[in-house]
């Protein structure tokens, strides 16, 4: 259920594709939905007004646009060491009393039961009540040297910091990050059977990473630019809030591997720098940090380097280990006692290369472990399997991509094939412009679905801003882009169209590309103006912070603005609010606010 402005509504799955068959349950993909009123006197086709019609097309994009799935016996948002270490508490609980609460992404749409079965227990609701998680799920078969296997992978997505790529980024003050992902490489090994068709699993291993956007308080404010203004802000409980972070980290997963892949130079440096400074001051006992500059060591198409940074983490795998369940055994063979948690800038591209080599190496180990293969043999020196592996490996990243920047993932050429090529780099140019396009343009609307059904921003009843549907911007700012792409078809004109006299036109093309010249340059001078910008939680704590930290511009806020510059410190900081400077509270738009 959701509650909009008007009424509140009943979402309802209608449509679903079976995904696959994982320890003896479906796994379905929800391909269709209906939204009913409860209030007789909505329409869904003809909303009341046109702030109900906005909020409703909020929803519906939503979960159109997003990868929902969930299974009726299987829980879908815990790793396969988690459910069986509460194996006995679990016994005769319903899904959602069980489930990871991180992963849970319907939560919040399933308070109104949940409160109704916890409140009265003679009004059980848990038959309504279906954890869905917002993510992947594959699952594929395969024999090697006589033993049938079935190769599964799932990625869970955290509702907590939901969001964009630009809209969310870093952490909050409660410790959850942007794009936090789950993902669990399950293999399984079936039992023999003589038609080989049994779904009895008799060895089941799990080998889990994390990835998650970097613990800072930082964004990237769109200005139209290709390249936004980098923004690092210095608050005072920045290390609370890493700490909280590394604090659930360690107890969900035990030792924490940082594995950090941004730019040592350039535009990414100064996120790089405070993020190890932030790790120094922090000095935990269970977690390390590494470092792999991975545009460095892999350039030129020497994709092949990555395994330099498995050499560097050899040690912390075979550390962590992974899960290994034996139905012959009353014990685990081994349990997972550490998770490798990896970023870069977004979290998409260069880590899904990282997370898909860590994972290989696993399931190598994992295969010879099991005798399956010989201590000199791969998975590369199987045709069958090492297609299914990158496949699912490439299609994972294509999702995860989508949910957060709007388009598949980068390099997935590399992951697909075990090379970088030249027509790769093509497609990832094409996936660069598309997302841009849609990063400035577009994921303004797409994040006020997020913050609207993950319950980060609730409506009251009745309210109706203007704001929301209303374009509240000057005149002269909605004027020019009309006025550019106007000036735009008048030159084409005069080139196109024929002469009716000899009368030179170097003063019509003079006026028309002077005015070219002035639209342009106002749109790109004021460019957050033209960005779409979410409308349920502004952004404009961010966009305009004016505290200690680091600023790599200050652009597209209009004519006379000097750009600021960087405070390094807090005395500069302090003598700033000595002469008058106010810093207001950054809540990183977790804070639920009402218009």
């Amino acid at each position: 259920m959701v509650t909009l402005v008007m009424s509140e509504y009943v979402i309802i799955i209608t449509g679903r594709e079976l995904r696959g068959r994982f320890m003896g349950n479906n796994v379905y993909r929800a391909t269709d939905y209906e939204v009913l009123p409860l209030n007789p006197d909505i329409s869904v086709q003809n909303p009341p007004n046109r702030v109900e019609a906005h909020l409703l097309a909020l929803v519906r994009s939503h979960l159109y646009q997003s990868s929902f799935l969930y299974s009726y016996g299987w829980d879908l948002t815990r790793r396969l060491q988690a459910q069986w270490e509460t194996l006995k508490d679990d016994a005769g609980r319903a899904l959602w009393e069980v489930a990871d609460d991180r992963f849970f992404w319907n939560k919040f749409l399933q308070s109104r039961f949940i409160d109704v079965t916890l409140a009265n227990s003679d009004q059980n609701l848990s038959p309504y009540i279906l954890p869905v998680i917002y993510g992947t799920f594959d699952i594929r078969p395969a024999h090697i040297n006589g033993h049938h296997i079935r190769l599964c992978l799932t990625s869970r997505r955290s509702r907590y910091r939901a969001g964009t790529r630009y809209f969310r980024r870093g952490i909050d003050h409660q410790g959850h990050v942007a794009n936090f992902v789950e993902t669990e490489q399950v293999l399984l090994v079936d039992q023999p059977s003589v038609d080989g068709a049994s779904e009895e699993a008799s060895v089941q291993l799990s080998f889990v990473q994390v990835r998650g956007s970097i613990p800072l308080f930082w964004a990237e404010v769109n200005t139209l630019r290709y390249k936004p203004d980098l923004q690092i802000m210095s608050l005072q409980d920045t290390l609370d809030a890493a700490k909280k972070h590394f604090d659930e980290q360690v107890s969900e997963y035990g030792q924490e591997s940082l594995v950090s892949l941004v730019n040592h130079k350039g535009y990414e440096k100064p996120v790089k720098e405070a993020y190890e400074h932030t790790m120094a001051e922090l000095n935990l006992p269970k977690v390390r940090y590494q470092y792999f500059d991975f545009h460095s060591e892999c350039k030129n198409m020497r994709w092949d380097r990555i395994s330099v940074l498995l050499d560097q983490m050899e040690e912390d795998l075979k550390q962590q280990g992974y899960f290994h369940l034996d139905s012959l055994k009353l014990e685990p063979v081994h349990l997972q006692t550490g998770a490798v948690r990896t970023n870069c800038m977004d979290n998409l591209d260069r880590t899904n290369v990282a997370q898909a080599a860590f994972a290989k190496w696993t399931l190598n180990r994992q295969l010879r472990a099991l005798g399956i293969l010989n201590e000199n043999e791969s998975i590369d020196s199987y045709d069958d399997l090492i297609k299914d592996f990158r496949e699912m490996w490439s299609d994972h990243a294509n999702e995860i991509s989508a949910a957060y920047s709007g388009t598949g993932a980068l390099k997935v050429d590399f992951t697909r094939t075990g090379k970088r090529t030249r027509v790769g780099l093509l497609e990832d140019g094409y996936k660069s412009v598309m997302r841009y396009l849609k990063n400035n343009f577009f994921d303004g609307a797409r994040q006020d679905a997020f913050d609207l059904m993950t319950g980060t921003w609730t409506p009251r009843r009745g309210w109706q801003p203007a704001s929301l549907v209303a374009d509240r911007r000057p005149l002269v700012t909605r004027a020019m882009p009309y006025a550019l792409w106007f000036s735009v078809f008048m030159i084409f004109a005069g080139l196109t169209l024929p002469r009716t006299s000899d009368y030179s036109l170097f003063y019509y093309f003079l006026f028309w590309f002077v005015w070219v010249a002035v639209s342009l340059t106002f749109i790109i001078v004021h460019g957050i103006e033209y960005v779409n910008w979410p409308r349920l939680l502004p952004l404009s704590d961010i966009v305009f912070y004016d505290g200690p930290g680091f600023r790599s511009g200050n652009h597209g806020k209009g004519f006379g603005i000097p750009p600021l510059d960087p405070v390094r410190d807090e005395k500069a900081y302090a003598k700033r609010r000595r002469a008058g400077s106010r810093l207001g509270e950054v809540e990183m738009g977790e804070k639920r606010r009402v218009d």
